[in-house]
């Protein structure tokens, strides 16, 4: 048998799956979660073959699941199944050790093949999402750019960025020029709505 943990903070989806996994004659969920930090702790109680965690969770995220799940338990494969599913997010879960990427609108019995083959050593990514990374174009912001766009919501003064980042507020500054320049947009609210649409935060 091959055990199977699923978190996903939409009980009803979550409920769902395991129903329909609980059809396959080699598949047994073993446990189930509703956010991060809870898939994490049931994955090192339960210590199952594979995980299928969403991609937006409270506590941790999909990519911080994963990316936990692979340093912690690294016999336990994790296959990202989500509803909003964008390239950029492909390429960010694969980067954290994602050995699946699935969207939710996928055929019924997808998931279980997926778990056998991610099981079994392979790697599966949905053909339409893997075809679309590779053909968009990657973040022109670095890291650093990136962290002070997550806090620069458009009512937060730079003085509290800079703090929260331990930077200073000249830094911060310079840092939003820069995205203002490398977006080509006018504010700050259009440049997270940018890099949001684009799935790079």
């Amino acid at each position: 048998m091959i055990r199977v943990l699923l978190a996903d903070d939409e009980e009803l989806i979550r409920v769902a799956v395991a129903a329909l996994l609980g059809l396959e004659p080699d598949l047994e969920v073993v446990a189930q979660a509703a956010d991060g930090r809870g898939a994490v702790e049931s994955a090192l109680r339960h210590r199952p073959d594979v995980a299928v965690v969403d991609l937006q969770m409270p506590a941790l995220d999909g990519l911080e699941v994963t990316a936990e799940l692979t340093r912690v338990l690294p016999s336990c494969a994790v296959v990202v199944l989500t509803g909003r599913a964008r390239p950029p997010h492909v390429q960010r879960a694969l980067a954290a050790g994602a050995k699946g990427f699935l969207p939710k609108g996928s055929p019924g019995g997808a998931l279980a093949d997926v778990i056998r083959r991610v099981h079994g050593g392979g790697r599966y990514v949905d053909p339409g999402l893997a075809a679309d990374a590779l053909s968009m174009p990657e973040c022109p912001l670095t890291q650093r750019e990136l962290d002070v766009l997550r806090y620069a919501e458009p009512d937060v003064p730079v003085s509290l960025i800079a703090r929260r980042l331990h930077l200073s507020p000249g830094t911060v500054r310079n840092h939003v020029t820069a995205i203002l320049a490398k977006l080509r947009v006018g504010s700050r609210a259009e440049a997270t709505a940018v890099a949001r649409d684009n799935g790079w935060l």
